[in-house]
């Protein structure tokens, strides 16, 4: 064989994370002769951070609102040629037993390093070449395909997929090397921010807070207009606040700002309680528990200590004073804030923290069927690459191995026909 045959490949792939190794697996198990390239030493490797280490691969709640972007519904006709259900099937016949916690799966071994370790091992069942190491310098659309000049040789191809993710981790690979070459070709994106990332605050209620876990319900003002709320583990950090509730609002405040809107979280820091029912509570661990306690001693068990010297703080009450000596109309004022106290964002940590990002290729020059490109026949893209971001718990990697699938098995197709 020439070496010019060598480097004739049906499907080149670009990226070797998740959506990039699960595209080169559907190819190469559809016929296709597949070439994965990678710019990093080793394939796979923002899959090991997943989960902390444990690689939360999917999970049993699925459905439109888990998932966000510009067009969300784009992601309907993928999932139903490839679901949570067949991912889990999927994972399970290269080895991958299940363990799941309140509807997450992790692998039974709860190791990510197994994940791709199993990919790898499909990828060479079916034979899918991979280079990694592997800069791409110049990529041009011809006649019969497309052809890659890298920093290991010129390949070419009769389809070619892109499956780089976009800015969030770089370390892991994620560094927008690919965007120049799609945007040569004609596509457009939409802004690309940080998102599942933790946001910043100046706020004085936060400054002594850091390290403070809370059960709290959040909602997002965007302009003074509520856009979006959810409930969770809220952890307080030096100048913000993370856990996965903020994490989730995190990607409207990164979008907002970015446009250079006005963001504050509204914080419910009771939120199986009605404001009614706190004040009541309140009254009664001030006026009917609080002899011999004073104020700060009557919210002992209730809530963090630290977090009661905040409110206190804002509120003026003074922690020492007596607990029956608070008067009605504070205690009333106390439960309005629990229940109500605002945090003004004024940022979120960069790409580097964030574990994905929002925004991406534009989707309305992709096809909902195919993920090819309407612009450049025999071109396709999966992953976080495309302008598709899902919540925490596993959607960010249902979306990469649904994407990925499909992309990998409409490219052999393509090559096919």
């Amino acid at each position: 064989m020439s070496n010019n045959q060598k480097n004739n490949y049906d499907v080149i792939i670009i990226g070797a994370g998740a959506s990039g190794m699960m595209a080169a697996i559907s190819a190469a198990k559809s016929g296709a002769r597949v070439l994965v390239l990678e710019h990093l030493e080793k394939v796979g490797k923002k899959i090991l951070a997943t989960g902390n280490g444990k690689c939360n691969y999917t999970n049993e709640l699925q459905g439109l609102s888990y998932y966000r972007g510009d067009d969300p519904a784009f992601v309907v006709p993928i999932f139903e040629q490839f679901g949570m259900e067949d991912t889990v099937e999927w994972f399970r016949e290269l080895g991958i037993f299940p363990r799941v916690k309140n509807g997450y799966y992790y692998p039974f071994s709860e190791q990510a390093s197994a994940v791709v370790e199993v990919l790898e091992l499909a990828l060479k069942r079916y034979k899918a070449e991979i280079l990694t190491s592997c800069e791409l310098l110049q990529m041009k659309h011809t006649k019969s395909g497309f052809k890659l000049q890298t920093t290991k040789g010129i390949f070419e191809s009769k389809a070619c997929i892109f499956a780089t993710g976009l800015l969030a981790g770089k370390k892991c690979g994620c560094d927008g090397s690919s965007f120049a070459f799609l945007k040569d070709m004609g596509h457009r994106f939409i802004d690309i921010v940080p998102a599942l990332v933790q946001m910043k605050s100046n706020d004085r209620f936060l400054k002594n807070l850091a390290g403070i876990r809370s059960e709290a319900a959040l909602k997002i003002y965007v302009d003074n207009h509520c856009i979006a709320e959810d409930k969770g583990e809220l952890l307080h950090i030096e100048g913000g606040i993370s856990g996965i509730v903020s994490f989730q609002l995190s990607r409207f405040a990164s979008k907002a700002l970015h446009n250079q809107q006005k963001v504050r979280i509204s914080v419910d820091y009771c939120p199986g309680i009605q404001e009614d029912e706190l004040r009541r509570i309140l009254e009664n661990r001030f006026f009917k528990y609080g002899s011999g306690k004073n104020a700060l001693e009557a919210l002992i068990g209730f809530f963090n200590y630290k977090l009661i010297l905040a409110f206190y703080e804002e509120l003026h009450i003074n922690p020492k004073e007596s607990a029956e000596a608070v008067s009605k109309d504070k205690i009333s004022e106390l439960a309005t804030y629990i229940k109500n106290m605002n945090v003004n964002i004024t940022g979120t940590k960069s790409f580097e923290d964030a574990q994905v990002c929002a925004g991406g290729l534009d989707t309305s020059l992709f096809s909902k069927e195919t993920l090819e490109s309407n612009l450049v026949p025999g071109l396709f893209a999966c992953g976080e690459l495309l302008d598709i971001d899902g919540i925490c718990g596993g959607y960010n990697l249902q979306w990469a191995w649904s994407s990925g699938y499909v992309a990998g098995k409409w490219a052999a197709k393509y090559v096919k026909d």
